[in-house]
């Protein structure tokens, strides 16, 4: 088995490595303030340490995965969030005070974060990087244990990532478990403390299901169709930019990429050709060995994104490819779809890849009651100046996180939790909410000298009487 092909891990022993790394957390108890930071500290360094290693196991596993992206959009998120939670972790770990009632004053009460044990993580291909290892920084932050399981789809990069893991933490304390989907039904299976699993809904789902037969809690962090809201009239071409930097990046191939765009039935042609000079600008060299465009993963997903293109145009859709195709690297140059309907199969199912359908509407209601009408997106886009427009899609939307006149960039801020709702996701992680998710909150209570019971002897009966009346007044 070469380098690039990590063996499996068998399914027999799944279950033996999370028995050593309960034992271990039973025997041990949770890490002091100082053993998390330097924990931390290691994995930034090994991080660092293998950069080169890091982008070069990418575009071997992606075919021609952009050295730039790489750095931006994986290796610096990644290692911003180590930092924030190395100088954050310390004051999340301190007592919280809690209110104590009168009829219980004398005593005490507060909450302390406790680390829940063993954590599963189950991470995606898309962001193999960075979406397997902020989970497993955060989980050790929280003062846990952690398996993890990178996609079977990313050989390369799973095999550096096993090397990390190896070079920073014993097995005790974190261990990485390779293999096909069939290694991973058996891994959601096993009886965590917690799951945390990014993926598609309907992996999603099955994980809720594995999962729930050990009452195990779960994060899910799904996807979906997340759209961009244009206002009327709204500035075309600093708007048009952003959303083919949303939707380029990673060729499209992200959770949060922007799916689809509604505007003004009056834009559309605007758009069109702003958005034609966009991709331009971004890539004038054109596709095909571009070091700063991405191919698509496999054969598989790229002619699943064709197929996506050729029902819409059978359906009447106006295809717009904006560049040259090269299908034996996988690479698909942007595509802009006009005339869309919902009936297509390209508004059906989250599309991961450079084709951006736009769909028009009359009046900002039409676009509202459009996505309200469809499963909840994992993010949400809107582009305008007028406050009152913005404020009528963010209150009548559900979403998960929203950026307001940009892309992707809400995943970036350490302070804000990332996650979805409904099927795009339950729970949230990143900052001080993957810390929350992670950890139990134990509320402890310190009776004092005196308190309820002690009122309820002799001879305070008469007090006891006139303490209940007043509360239960």
């Amino acid at each position: 088995m070469s380098d690039t092909v990590p063996a499996p891990t068998p399914s027999s022993e799944l279950s033996r490595l999370l028995g050593l790394q309960r034992a271990a957390f039973l025997r041990d108890g949770p890490p002091e303030l100082a053993q998390r930071r330097a924990a931390l500290r290691r994995l930034k360094a090994e991080i660092l340490r293998r950069r080169t290693e890091i982008t070069r196991a990418l575009n071997t596993d992606f075919g021609q995965r952009s050295e730039r992206e790489s750095a931006i959009v994986e290796l610096i998120p990644l290692v911003q969030s180590i930092t924030y939670l190395i100088r954050h972790v310390g004051h999340w770990m301190q007592p919280e005070r809690r209110h104590v009632s009168a009829y219980f004053q004398f005593g005490r009460a507060w909450v302390i974060r406790q680390p829940v044990g063993v954590v599963g993580i189950i991470a995606p291909w898309n962001y193999p990087v960075s979406l397997a290892l902020v989970p497993l920084a955060t989980a050790i932050a929280a003062g846990n244990r952690a398996m993890l399981k990178p996609s079977e789809l990313t050989p390369a990069t799973s095999a550096v990532i096993a090397k990390i893991v190896r070079a920073v933490f014993p097995p005790e304390q974190v261990s990485v478990v390779l293999g096909d989907a069939d290694v991973g039904a058996s891994f959601s299976a096993l009886p965590f403390d917690h799951l945390l699993f990014t993926g598609s809904t309907a992996v999603g789902k099955k994980v809720a299901v594995a999962a729930a037969r050990n009452l195990t809690p779960v994060t899910l962090e799904l996807g979906g169709k997340s759209p961009v809201v244009i206002e009327p009239g709204f500035s075309m071409q600093q708007t048009v930019e952003r959303i083919a930097f949303g939707k380029l990046t990673n060729a499209g191939q992200t959770c949060i990429a922007p799916d689809y765009v509604l505007l003004h039935e009056q834009d559309q042609e605007r758009f069109a050709q702003a958005y034609r000079d966009a991709v331009h600008t971004l890539h004038p060299n054109g596709y095909t060995g571009s070091p700063d465009y991405t191919a698509i993963l496999n054969a598989h997903h790229y002619e699943r994104l064709n197929g996506l293109i050729k029902d819409a145009e059978a359906q009447g859709a106006k295809v717009i490819r904006l560049g040259q195709d090269a299908p034996a690297e996988h690479l698909l140059a942007p595509v802009l779809l006009l005339n869309v309907t919902p009936e297509m199969a390209v508004m059906q199912e989250e599309i991961f890849g450079p084709v951006l359908p736009v769909l028009t509407y009359r009046h900002l209601d039409e676009a509202i009651a459009f996505i309200n009408a469809r499963p909840r997106p994992l993010a949400l886009y809107y582009f305008g100046d007028k406050r009152a427009e913005r404020n009528k899609v963010l209150k009548r939307t559900v979403s998960g996180n929203v950026t307001l006149n940009g892309t992707l960039l809400h995943y970036a801020q350490d302070d804000l939790p990332f996650g979805g709702v409904g099927d795009s996701g339950m729970g949230a992680y990143h900052g001080k909410e993957g810390f929350i998710a992670l950890t139990h909150p134990r509320g402890i209570y310190k009776q004092g000298r005196f308190n309820a019971a002690t009122l309820l002897k002799p001879p305070f009966g008469k007090l006891t009487d006139i303490i209940t009346n007043f509360i239960l007044h």
